[in-house]
């Protein structure tokens, strides 16, 4: 699957695309959620439930954030290779969904098997998809289209910008 082009997302998305790294994304992918979980678990365990600000998600809530964040990326990865051009995807309320999100009374490890089980079905679709399926679009609510592919490069970016914040502003 082939990096996607300036024009097959929107460009808010850009910043996140700028951090995958060259490669196939596939690799990409699976070497990533290794390093999520040596990441996640090298925290220490007094920083799991911090927060740095009033009102910012705590090192649980952005991980819960990074799961629920691909399952919407991956399915909107479904529609666009699907050709299904009927269905409009609608926003996502990320703190909405961070603030109601099972989160607090779970332990790191068990977040992370939600994340794996998620990125698992990630690559199952991925890996699976033609180059010419990853070309197909899906309309956003805002009328902006979505290749397939540039879902595939947002859902990789993402976690690496979220890694980044906590770096510069938990640790």
């Amino acid at each position: 699957m082939q990096r996607p082009l300036p024009g097959e997302y929107r460009s808010y998305f850009q910043r996140y695309i700028d951090l995958v790294p060259e490669g196939d994304i596939i690799s990409v992918l699976r070497q990533q959620a290794l390093e999520l979980a040596t990441f996640f678990t090298g925290l220490p365990a007094e920083k799991y439930n911090y927060r740095y600000a009033p009102g910012k998600w705590s090192v649980k809530q952005v991980l819960m954030h990074i799961t629920d964040t691909e399952r919407v990326m991956c399915y909107r990865a479904l529609v666009a290779a699907r050709g299904d051009a009927a269905t409009i995807l609608c926003s996502m309320d990320e703190n909405l969904y961070a603030e109601t999100a099972p989160y607090a009374d779970r332990t790191i490890e068990d977040i992370l098997d939600e994340f794996n089980a998620v990125r698992k079905a990630t690559i199952h679709l991925l890996v699976n998809m033609t180059e010419e399926q990853s070309l197909l679009t899906a309309q956003n609510s805002d009328e902006t289209a979505f290749t397939a592919r540039s879902l595939a490069y947002i859902i990789a970016g993402h976690p690496l910008h979220h890694v980044n914040i906590i770096r510069e502003r938990y640790l």
